[in-house]
C-alpha cells in the first residue's frame, strides 16, 4: 500500500477527525508549521495515490478531496459511479455503485464491516439496514454532499 503508517499519516487522520493543526502540534510537541508541512506532503501523497488508483481502475475523476481521502468518479468500463477512498482501518478501497444480491454473496460480512467502519471514521451516521448496497448508497450520498469537490467541514 502506498499510504505510510508514519507521523504524517497520523496527523492526516487526526485532521480528518476534526483536530486543528495547532492541537495536532500540541499533542505531538512540535510546531504548527511542522504539522502544516507534513499535512501538505500527505495531501500530495493521498492525491497521487487516489489518482493512480482511478487511472488503474479506468475511473474518470469527477472530484477529488485529499483532505478527506475521497475521489468521486465514473467507471468507464462498468458504466457506473465509483468512489475511491482511504480508510484508516482498510486502506485504499474502490466501491462501484451497483445492485447486488447481497444476501447470497460470500463477501456480505466484509462489505458491511467496511462500510460501517468507514462511516465511523468519517463520523457519518447511517440508518441500520442489512443490505450493503443500500448502506453504501446512503453513505456515499452523504459523503458526496459533505465532501464533494474539495468542500467539507
Amino acid at each position: 500500500m502506498l499510504l505510510p503508517s508514519n507521523k504524517q499519516f497520523e496527523f492526516w487522520i487526526l485532521r480528518r477527525k476534526g483536530f486543528a493543526n495547532i492541537d495536532i502540534a500540541k499533542i505531538n510537541s512540535i510546531s504548527r508549521q511542522a504539522v502544516s508541512r507534513a499535512l501538505l506532503r500527505m495531501d500530495e501523497k493521498i492525491s497521487k495515490t487516489l489518482l493512480e488508483m482511478a487511472k488503474a481502475s479506468q475511473i474518470e475523476v469527477e472530484s477529488l478531496n485529499p483532505k478527506y481521502g475521497i475521489l468521486f468518479g465514473y467507471s468507464i468500463p462498468l458504466k457506473v459511479n465509483a468512489i475511491i477512498f482511504v480508510s484508516e482501518k482498510h486502506g485504499i478501497q474502490v466501491w462501484y455503485e451497483h445492485e447486488g444480491d447481497c444476501n447470497s454473496c460470500e463477501r456480505y460480512r466484509q462489505c458491511m464491516e467496511l462500510l460501517w467502519d468507514f462511516a465511523d471514521e468519517m463520523n457519518i451516521k447511517l440508518e441500520k439496514v442489512a443490505n450493503p448496497t443500500k448502506l453504501a448508497d446512503e453513505l456515499f450520498e452523504k459523503l458526496r454532499r459533505l465532501y464533494h469537490a474539495g468542500g467539507g467541514n
